[in-house]
């Protein structure tokens, strides 16, 4: 009898030094015990350890940034497989082709790129994993440039759930490459790298406008109309705030000059309280926009962000908002419980809206903006009041909106599997039965490996937590 595989790389486990640090998720509104957690030094770490838990009945987590909103990259008495040590980037510039490891975070991914003066789609958020972004789909400030991350996918290299290392691309495999696109983290195997199209990138020029609260309705009218149709060079986010904040503001980037953004925007530039316009170096761009300063010389890149307490839901406009569906948004965000509430909406089309619906697994496409419902707050006390916000805004959108983006997802969400994959649904669950057909990647909302109707409105609940140990 051969002997049961063992876990290999650097394996943390409870009682050891640092286990706290390491079972920690960005959002704090999670705590979960697993019975070990795997920091993966290469492909066989991973599956080794897939290997591993199958064998023993183990629950599987696969992680790479720790940003999942409703933390569900971590388990109670399972196995986490962290793969965020594997943060190599390699560029062939004459290719045009960028290999990146599924742990580097994006500010990583940039810096690494831009010494070479190009660049992926990718969000703005430094500490987001490139992993969980890019199986989301991946919205970001070039996104009408040059389309979602998911576009500029080229390979993946992936452990499947029997242990297997395994190439996705055009060749091989091409239908797990579709649905990497798009189709949501650890619902298919563990990936351990991505081969990107890699776009040149030198100057870009971004804006930041801020209006007092009470310009909202004029703001988003004159937005909505103009943000998903504008020249594809720019995209922009109009973040609509709570009352209580006294302000509403957008930020955006263009692949242009200052004096082009400047004329493309005149739709907003009535009565803001300030206006700033910027062009500078790329890189400088990524580290102003997220929150780095514009000097890369002077960032300090944590593995990961310090956590915070939030909830965030999503939902996709596809027609212009009428004054219902403005009304609705004011009376929401007048009556929320802080100034950290918000309604981030991101402008689509451009390339973004040239992808076919079911020519990836991002079915989205023909939105105009995606919505975020977000809250934050501090004391533990203040948790209820602000969860119950965000469901009753999402609840108040309903019948202006349809959808919700997988990246921003949602445990309150009901028909989930159509809000996030609409008519891809069937193909993912296809793709599913054919790589996991036991289901050992599984979690709540992880795609199933039957029909679509067998999860319901409630969807997977996730396998009961056991109590074997590694």
């Amino acid at each position: 009898m051969s002997a049961a595989p063992r876990l290999t790389g650097r394996v943390v486990l409870p009682g050891d030094p640092g286990y706290d640090d390491a079972r920690e998720v960005y959002n704090a509104r999670f705590s979960r015990r697993p019975c070990a957690i795997v920091f993966c030094q290469d492909a066989q770490d991973v599956a080794n350890a897939v290997r591993c838990a199958t064998a023993r009945g183990v629950e599987i987590r696969a992680r790479s940034g720790r940003h999942c909103y409703e933390g569900f990259s971590a388990v109670d008495a399972g196995l986490v497989i962290d793969v965020s040590d594997l943060r190599s980037v390699r560029v062939d510039r004459g290719r045009g082709v960028a290999v990146i490891g599924a742990g580097a975070d994006l500010i990583t991914v940039y810096d690494a790129l831009g010494q070479v003066g190009v660049t992926i789609p990718a969000g703005s958020c430094p500490t987001v994993g490139v992993a969980g972004l890019t199986l989301g789909g991946g919205f970001g400030l070039l996104s009408r440039a040059l389309g979602l991350t998911c576009d500029s996918l080229l390979a993946v290299e992936m452990v499947t759930a029997d242990g297997e290392v395994i190439r996705a691309d055009e060749r091989e495999n091409q239908d797990l490459l579709w649905a990497c696109q798009g189709g949501g983290g650890g619902n298919f195997g563990v990936v351990t790298s991505f081969t990107f199209k890699s776009h040149p990138v030198s100057e870009v020029s971004i804006f930041r406008i801020t209006w007092p609260w009470g310009e909202l309705p004029r703001v988003l009218d004159a937005w909505q109309s103009f943000a998903p149709f504008t020249d594809e060079r720019l995209t922009s986010i109009l973040k609509l705030t709570a009352r209580s904040s006294g302000e509403i503001s957008c930020v955006g980037q263009m692949l242009g000059t200052c004096e082009e953004l400047y004329r493309l925007i005149q739709p907003l530039l009535a009565a803001p309280t300030s206006v700033s316009f910027e062009t500078l170096p790329y890189l400088h761009a990524v580290g102003q926009l997220g929150g780095l300063g514009s000097d890369p010389d002077r960032w300090t890149v944590h593995q990961r962000q310090a956590q915070a307490s939030f909830k965030n839901a999503s939902a996709y406009a596809y027609e212009p908002f009428d004054e219902g569906a403005v009304a609705a948004l004011t009376a929401e965000l007048s009556r929320a419980p802080s100034a950290r509430c918000l309604v981030q909406l991101d402008a689509y089309g451009g390339a973004v809206g040239r992808v076919a619906p079911d020519a990836t697994a991002f079915p989205h496409r023909r939105a105009l903006w995606s919505l975020q419902y977000q809250a934050y707050w501090t004391a533990a006390a203040e948790e209820n009041e602000n969860v119950a916000w965000v469901a009753r805004v999402r609840r108040a959108m309903l019948p202006h909106t349809r959808g919700a983006y997988i990246s921003y997802i949602d445990a309150e969400l009901e028909d989930w599997l159509t809000a996030y994959y609409g008519a891809n649904v069937a193909r993912l669950a296809a793709i599913k039965a054919r790589y996991d057909p036991r289901e050992v990647f599984r979690f709540p909302r992880s795609i199933p490996r039957s029909a679509p109707e067998a999860a319901g409105a409630g969807g997977s609940s996730g396998a009961p937590n056991t109590k074997n140990n590694i």
